[in-house]
C-alpha cells in the first residue's frame, strides 16, 4: 500500500498567517492605546473642571462675605489685583486675588491674611497687600493657564471696568490707607480668558451679586 503523505502548511501560508496576525495585533494595540489616551484626556479635563469650580466657589465666597469698614476699603481693583475685606471666623480678614506671570501663561493667585480683631492689625494687613510681588508666603496658586482677566463692577445700572474712579467716597479720618474709598458695587463680573494650550478654550464669565 502507498503511504498517505502527511498534510501540512507551506512556508508561504505560514508567512501570510503571521502577517495577518501582526496586522490584527497592531490594530488591537492602536484601539487600546486610543482608549487609554481618551481616558487620560477625559480625566485631565475632569480635574481641570473640578479645579475651576473649586476656585470660583472660593472667589464667590470671598465676595459674599464682604465687610465694609471705616478704616480700609471693602473692595478695590487696580487691574492687576483685587483686594477685599471679608468677615471670617475670629474677626476680619484681608484677601487679595491677583494674576501673575507663570512660565508662558499666567497664574491666578489668592492670598488670605490672618483673622484680626483690631483696627491697627486690619490696616497693616491691607497695607501689606499693596506691596505684593506674587511670591509672598501664603500665596495660593489657584488656577493656571490664564491668558488675561478682567473685572467689572456694576454701579449706576451699568457694568464698568473696575479701574474706573467713579463712585468713590471720602474715607474716615482715621484711615491712612487711601485718600478715596470706593463704594461697594452691587455686582462683580469676572472674565477669565484661557491661554492656548492650556486645555481649556474661550473665556469664563461669572457674575456675583453683592448683598447690600
Amino acid at each position: 500500500m502507498r503511504r498517505r503523505q502527511a498534510a501540512g502548511f507551506t512556508l508561504v501560508e505560514v508567512l501570510v498567517a503571521m502577517v495577518v496576525m501582526a496586522i490584527m495585533s497592531l490594530m488591537a494595540w492602536q484601539g487600546v492605546d486610543g482608549i487609554a489616551r481618551a481616558r487620560e484626556s477625559n480625566q485631565t479635563r475632569l480635574e481641570q473642571t473640578l479645579r475651576i469650580e473649586t476656585v470660583i466657589a472660593q472667589w464667590e465666597q470671598d465676595l459674599a462675605s464682604l465687610q465694609d469698614s471705616t478704616v480700609v476699603p471693602a473692595l478695590t481693583c487696580d487691574g492687576q489685583s483685587v483686594r477685599l475685606t471679608r468677615r471670617t471666623e475670629g474677626g476680619m480678614q484681608v484677601v487679595a486675588w491677583s494674576l501673575r506671570p507663570d512660565a508662558s501663561n499666567s497664574m491666578w493667585q489668592r492670598w488670605a491674611g490672618p483673622a484680626v480683631t483690631t483696627t491697627k492689625a486690619l490696616q497693616q494687613s491691607w497695607l501689606q497687600t499693596q506691596q505684593f510681588q506674587g511670591s509672598e508666603t501664603g500665596q495660593l496658586r489657584a488656577l493656571g493657564g490664564i491668558d488675561q482677566w478682567q473685572i467689572y463692577f456694576f454701579q449706576g445700572n451699568a457694568w464698568a471696568n473696575c479701574q474706573s474712579t467713579g463712585n468713590v467716597a471720602a474715607p474716615a479720618a482715621s484711615s491712612p490707607v487711601a485718600t478715596l474709598v470706593p463704594t461697594v458695587p452691587s455686582g462683580v463680573r469676572l472674565v477669565l480668558a484661557f491661554a492656548p494650550g492650556s486645555g481649556l478654550n474661550g473665556s469664563l464669565v461669572r457674575d456675583v451679586l453683592i448683598a447690600p
